[in-house]
C-alpha cells in the first residue's frame, strides 16, 4: 500500500545513504553551517547498545559467517549476500536475492543498506593507491585514465587518514612501496602489532626473490604491515606533533576500544575497535539531520537541468510493502549510496547519462585464495583478518601483460576458502560429505582434539586481490520486470573478466607456489566448479575460482569530458551542475589496494566543491541603485 504525501521541505544539500562518503560529506557541510538532511534506507538497529548486541547474537547463531551474517533482512531495502550465488555441478552460477544477473560470471561482491553502510562489516585495510594506478593507460595500455594524479589527492590522503583515525607507519609506506608521504608525516595511530604468522613468513620470505616466467626479472619479497582504520595507540606525532584524539572532536568519549584481536573484523568487531560511519555521525552538528527508513527512488530535476531534490518512500516494517512518498528540496543534492545504488538510482531518474557511461565500467578486485599447511603452528584466528601483505606485484612493467595484484596474508586460516574449523571438525567427525571417513567413523575425544590442534593452528591462506580494469560491458541497468518490495526495479549487473584479468590471477597462481616452496607449506589449492564455487572459470586449460572483494566501482565514472565521463574531477555531474555523485563509483581505476580510503579522500576533496556551491548560491547581491533622473529645467542657470 502506498500513500502520497505531497509536502516538500528544503533544505541546503540532500545526502542520499549514511555510509561512509555520506557521513563524511554531511559533516562537512554542517560544519560550515549548511542545513543537510541525510536520508538512510536502511535501518538505525545498530545505533544503541542493544542493537549492536543483536548483531552479536546473529552472528554467533549463524552457520556461515558471511559479511552480513549479523544483520538482520530488510525487505524494503533489500542488501546483496554472498550466500545468493550458488555454483553449478558443470560449471556456471545460478543467482538468487537482491541482484539480477546475467553475466558470463557472477558478481561475487555484497554491501549493507543500513546507517553506517558497509563500514559495518568491512575488514577497514586502508592502504593508498600508488601513484602509478592514476595513469594505467598512458603508461600501461590498458582501462581508464583518472583525470587527476596521486599529488592532486595526497592532502585529502592525509585528511581522510585523520577522519578515519588510520593506524600506520609512514616510513615502511614510503620505503617498501614507493608511496609519497610529506616530511615527518605520521599515521593518526601507531601500526597495528604484526600477528605471529606475519613475522614467521617476513622470517622466511624477507629478501628473497620471486620470478613469475623462468627468464623474467625477480621480484624482492618484503612482508609489509598495512594501514588499519582501527584503535590502536594515538601517535603523538600526527598532525605536526599535535597527537590525535580518538573521538574527533571535544567532549566525546572514544567510540570503541582498542583492537583485541577478536578475528571477527568481517563481518563484526565485538568491542566496536573498527572504525565505521557511526563514529562520524557522532560529531555531526545540530544542522544535520538523519532520517532513516527513507528509500530514494527518484531525483527530480528540472527543465534546465538543475536539480530540485528528491522523492523518497518512508516504511515503519521492514517485512511490509507498506510506506508513504514524499519529496524534499534543495539546492544541492549528493549521491552517497554505493557504487551500484547511485547508477541504478540515476537510471531510474533518467540523469547524468548523456555520456552512456551510466552504469557502466563496473569493477571489483577479483580475489584468488590459495591454501596451504605449514610445517609449525602460526596461530591462525587470531588478530584483524589480516595485518601484512606483499607489496611487489603492485606495480611494474609486467603490469602491460597481466593485471596486477596485492598479496593479503590472511589471519584466518582456511575459513574462506574452506569454512574452516567447522568444516575440519565435521571431516574429522567423519560427518558430511566428502570427509574421507565412513559416516559416523570419525575421531572422537583426545584425539579430535590433537589432530585439530595440529593441524589448523598450522593453516595458510594467501588471498591475490587482482586489478580489475574497466570495461563498458561490465555493468548495471534496471529492468521494470524485477521489482523489490516497494516496487523499485532491483538492479541487473553484466559481468565478466578480461583476458588480462585473467591473465594476472593465472600469474598469482604461479606465484602462490613459488610463495608455499620458500615457505615449506603443503600447497592444498584446488579448484572446482560446485556449488561453493559460483566464480569458476577454465582459462587456458586450467581451473580456477575467483571470489568477490565487496570494492564494487567505476559506475558513475570520473573524466576530464562530458562525452566520455558521467562526473567531473570533483565528482559533480556534468549533465547537472548542481548533482554529485560520490564514491568508488567515480574512480576510473581501482589499482590493487582497498578503494575506501581513496572513496574517503574523494569525498572530503567533493564536500569542500560542495561548500563553495553553496557558497555561491548564497552570496548575497550586490544591488546598485539607478542614477538620479535629470531634470535640466529645474537646475539653477549655469549648473549642469
Amino acid at each position: 500500500m502506498t500513500t502520497r504525501q505531497p509536502t516538500a521541505h528544503r533544505h541546503d544539500a540532500i545526502v542520499v545513504g549514511a555510509g561512509l562518503a555520506g557521513s563524511l560529506v554531511a559533516k562537512h557541510l554542517g560544519d560550515q553551517g549548511w542545513r543537510v538532511l541525510v536520508l538512510e534506507a536502511g535501518t538505525r538497529t545498530l545505533d544503541t547498545w542493544p542493537g549492536h548486541l543483536d548483531a552479536l547474537d546473529t552472528y554467533y547463531a549463524a552457520l556461515a559467517k558471511v559479511p552480513n551474517a549479523p544483520y538482520r533482512a530488510n525487505a524494503a531495502a533489500p542488501s546483496p549476500d554472498v550466500l545468493d550465488l550458488e555454483g553449478l555441478p558443470s560449471g556456471g552460477y545460478r543467482a538468487h536475492g537482491y541482484f539480477v544477473q546475467d553475466g558470463p560470471l557472477p558478481y561475487a561482491s555484497d554491501y549493507l543498506r543500513a546507517s553506517g553502510g558497509t563500514t559495518l562489516h568491512w575488514m577497514g585495510l586502508v592502504p593508498r593507491m600508488h601513484p602509478d594506478d592514476f595513469a594505467v593507460r598512458a603508461d600501461y595500455g590498458y582501462g581508464r585514465d583518472w583525470p587527476l594524479g596521486y599529488a592532486d589527492l595526497e592532502p585529502h590522503y592525509r585528511a581522510a587518514e585523520h577522519a578515519l583515525g588510520a593506524a600506520g607507519d609512514a616510513d615502511e609506506q614510503r620505503d617498501a612501496i614507493g608511496l609519497p608521504f610529506p616530511p615527518g608525516y605520521a599515521y593518526p595511530m601507531r601500526p597495528i602489532p604484526r600477528s605471529h604468522l606475519d613475522r614467521v613468513l617476513a622470517a622466511r620470505l624477507d629478501g628473497t626473490s620471486v620470478r613469475e616466467t623462468p627468464d623474467g626479472p625477480g621480484t624482492v619479497l618484503r612482508v609489509v604491515t598495512t594501514p588499519h582504520a582501527r584503535n590502536s595507540t594515538p601517535d603523538p606525532r600526527h598532525d605536526g606533533g599535535r597527537g590525535y584524539r580518538p573521538a574527533g572532536a571535544v567532549g566525546l568519549p572514544n567510540y570503541g576500544e582498542r583492537c583485541v584481536g577478536n578475528a571477527s573484523c568481517v563481518p563484526i568487531c565485538p568491542v566496536q575497535a573498527k572504525y565505521d560511519a557511526r563514529r562520524t555521525q557522532a560529531t555531526w552538528s545540530h544542522r544535520v539531520t538523519l532520517l532513516a527508513r527513507a528509500v530514494v527512488n527518484r531525483v527530480l530535476v528540472a527543465g534546465n537541468g538543475r536539480v530540485l531534490g528528491v522523492e523518497y518512500q518512508r516504511y515503519d516494517d521492514p517485512a511490509s510493502p507498506a510506506h508513504t512518498t514524499h519529496t524534499a528540496e534543495a539546492d544541492v543534492v549528493v549521491l552517497a549510496a554505493h557504487a551500484v545504488e547511485n547508477a541504478k538510482l540515476l537510471l531510474l531518474s533518467g540523469l547524468a547519462n548523456s555520456s552512456d557511461q551510466v552504469g557502466r565500467n563496473l569493477m571489483d578486485h577479483p580475489t584468488l585464495l590459495t591454501w596451504g599447511l605449514l610445517d609449525r603452528p602460526v596461530g591462525p584466528f587470531r588478530g584483524p583478518g589480516s595485518t601484512s601483505g606483499l607489496e611487489g606485484f603492485r606495480t611494474g612493467a609486467a603490469r602491460r601483460d597481466r593485471a596486477p595484484f596485492r598479496v593479503e596474508i590472511a589471519n584466518w586460516g582456511w575459513s574462506w576458502p574452506t569454512g574452516a574449523p567447522a568444516s575440519d571438525v565435521a571431516r574429522l567427525l567423519g560427518i558430511g560429505a566428502d570427509t574421507g571417513a565412513p559416516r559416523g567413523e570419525g575421531l572422537f575425544g583426545t584425539a579430535l582434539r590433537e589432530t585439530l590442534g595440529r593441524d589448523v593452528g598450522r593453516q595458510l591462506c594467501l588471498q591475490f586481490a587482482m586489478e580489475q580494469d574497466a570495461e563498458s560491458r561490465n555493468r548495471v541497468t534496471v529492468d521494470p520486470r524485477h521489482r523489490d518490495s516497494l516496487g523499485n526495479p532491483r538492479p541487473v549487473l553484466t559481468y565478466d573478466l578480461s583476458d588480462h584479468v585473467k591473465r594476472g590471477i593465472a600469474t598469482a597462481r604461479a606465484v602462490s607456489g613459488s610463495l608455499f616452496a620458500l615457505l615449506g607449506a603443503d600447497d592444498r589449492t584446488a579448484y572446482a566448479p560446485g556449488p561453493a564455487a559460483p566464480g569458476w572459470y577454465r582459462f587456458e586449460g586450467r581451473d580456477y575460482v575467483f571470489q568477490g572483494a565487496g570494492h564494487a566501482a567505476g559506475t558513475h565514472i570520473m573524466g576530464n569530458s562530458p562525452t566520455t565521463s558521467v562526473v567531473d574531477p570533483w565528482q559533480r555531474c556534468w549533465d547537472h551542475p548542481n548533482l554529485y555523485a560520490v564514491g568508488c563509483g567515480s574512480m576510473p581505476s581501482v589499482g590493487t589496494s582497498n578503494p575506501s580510503l581513496t572513496m574517503t579522500a574523494l569525498a572530503l576533496r567533493s564536500a569542500e566543491a560542495v561548500d563553495r556551491d553553496l557558497g555561491e548560491l548564497h552570496r548575497p547581491r550586490v544591488v546598485h541603485p539607478a542614477p538620479p533622473v535629470r531634470d535640466e529645467a529645474r537646475l539653477p542657470e549655469g549648473r549642469t
